[in-house]
């Protein structure tokens, strides 16, 4: 969250929702391995999508550079992005 601006932590620090629909946009149903992503809208947690560009250069997500991936976790996979994914 260093890459937040300071007046968007303080509110997130006394609004739970905007936190949570921050939290949910980084989350998407299912178990998707790096090998098996593909080019495309996906819907996450929140309800709103995001994109995924699959390539010979990488993986992003919206802006964001995918920098690790398939990190095993108790609840699923963590793909690792460089930034925080902001819902719209």
């Amino acid at each position: 969250f260093a890459k937040i601006d300071p007046a968007t932590i303080e509110t997130l620090k006394t609004d739970s929702t905007l936190l949570t629909s921050i939290l949910t946009y980084h989350v998407v149903s299912g178990q998707v391995m790096a090998k098996d992503v593909k080019t495309g809208a996906v819907p996450t947690v929140n309800g709103q999508s995001i994109n995924i560009t699959a390539g010979a250069g990488g993986v992003a997500v919206n802006d964001a550079k995918v920098t690790a991936t398939d990190v095993a976790a108790s609840n699923g996979v963590i793909h690792v992005v460089d930034t925080v994914l902001m819902p719209k």
